[in-house]
């Protein structure tokens, strides 16, 4: 049977936007995805949401098989996540950490509705409302997010514990194991969360471009991400990776000033040229002869929170190659692991003391055409509802030259606006 589709012309994006978060409260799978306004040349949707279990997969081994066999069969769109663990099937990789969240290696659900603008237009794509009168009445009304206190979140790893790291990884530098890694840690929390409120408040403070409110049974993922993981739009592949981070200043001059440091800075650009190599190179592994190309190099990008530097990476995939395939060679992204990929892999799980889980994984959406859009997810707190549980997680990148304490200064950076509301 196919969907229904019709426009939506009597309530606003943002009203629907907040209509469609309080109905995630009687869904066990549900999954908001937002640009905040950032639709530059390589966006498709100004955001999209899904909700409504049709049909669901959820893997731990072949998952990236069992994935293309899902969307052969279904030809519909999937909305899911592809968990950090994920490498340990497409690598001979582990990870010594259990995962409290208990995320599988890849979900994906065929949601009974599907709302986006784009184009300016509200679309929607249904199996259970015929018309915009239908869904409409059966949203809930007058929801608003609630000011809450959140749980007190500490880390888990101690300023000189985590010092002590990066004196250890310098040394796998030195010895020549790596040239530079993605080094992270961990805040955790005990508490109730309200999610969909809380997720509403932060996305007016963060307003990054690759947001999502996600929900997978007990999980919830609140993400405020700036970083696009890979995007598929027929053949072209189009990678974002970013390498780079600076504060945002307090006056226009000191704004202007730091982006200027940042773009100036030997040992940023170092980075995003190292990570900017790896993509390439994991793009080349499904591309058309001579289609790997770079159209974006130190791109400056400016948040509400934070100054990025971001490169674009582009190719052609090969017929022979299915989109599966451009996953399974470029996963995990690059920025998040460090180069080489899989020597930095096998420190980081030596080295960082929790499991990634869904962080420095992806969340996104599968068209019924095959094509498709992920982000990286950082800037994020994962929830369990019932076990009450949090976890905000941040890292940088780590070279020989980096300075221990500017790193850790980074990450509290990061993390410093999930943590708290004011």
């Amino acid at each position: 049977m196919p969907r229904h589709q019709f426009t939506i012309n009597q309530v606003n994006p943002e009203i629907l936007q907040k209509r469609l978060l309080a109905q995630s409260a009687s869904e066990s799978h549900f999954s908001l995805l937002v640009s905040n306004g950032h639709t530059g040349p390589y966006s498709q949707y100004a955001w999209l949401c899904g909700w409504g279990l049709t049909r669901f997969l959820s893997t731990r081994k072949n998952s990236l098989s069992a994935l293309k066999a899902f969307h052969e069969k279904e030809k519909d769109w999937l909305l899911g996540h592809l968990n950090f663990n994920l490498k340990n099937e497409l690598e001979n990789l582990e990870s010594q950490h259990a995962d409290p969240f208990e995320y599988a290696n890849l979900a994906f659900f065929v949601p009974t509705t599907v709302v986006y603008e784009k184009g300016g237009t509200l679309h929607c794509e249904s199996y259970q409302y015929q018309k915009e009168e239908d869904l409409i009445a059966a949203l809930p009304e007058n929801w608003e997010p609630t000011a809450q206190a959140l749980p007190q979140f500490q880390q888990t790893l101690s300023q000189e514990e985590y010092l002590q790291k990066i004196a250890t990884l310098k040394a796998e530098l030195q010895y020549g194991s790596i040239y530079e890694i993605n080094f992270c840690m961990e805040l955790a929390a005990q508490g109730a969360l309200e999610a969909p409120g809380l997720f509403w408040k932060l996305n007016q403070r963060h307003q990054a471009p690759f947001t999502g409110f996600y929900q997978c049974q007990e999980n919830q993922l609140l993400c405020f991400s700036p970083e696009r993981y890979l995007q598929k739009k027929g053949t072209l592949l189009t990678s974002q990776p970013i390498k780079g981070t600076a504060k945002r200043g307090k006056s226009e001059a000191e704004d202007a000033a730091l982006q200027k440091s940042l773009l100036d800075s030997e040992k940023e650009r170092a980075e995003n040229v190292m990570i900017v190599d790896l993509v390439r190179n994991d793009l080349s592994r499904t591309a058309q002869p001579a289609s790997v190309r770079v159209p974006e190099l130190f791109g400056l990008y400016s948040y509400q929170a934070v100054h990025q530097m971001v490169s674009t990476v582009q190719s052609d995939l090969a017929p022979q190659f299915h989109f599966t395939d451009a996953l399974a060679t470029s996963f995990p992204m690059g920025s998040m692991t460090g180069a080489p990929k899989i020597s930095a892999l096998r420190l980081i799980d030596q080295h960082e003391n929790f499991n990634r889980s869904l962080y420095s994984g992806s969340i996104g959406y599968i068209t019924p055409q095959g094509d498709f859009d992920f982000n990286v997810v950082i800037r994020s707190i994962l929830h369990h509802r019932q076990k009450q549980l949090s976890s905000v997680r941040v890292g940088s990148a780590i070279t020989i030259h980096c300075e221990a304490q500017q790193e850790y200064e980074e990450c509290l950076l990061k993390a410093e606006r999930l943590i708290s509301l004011t």
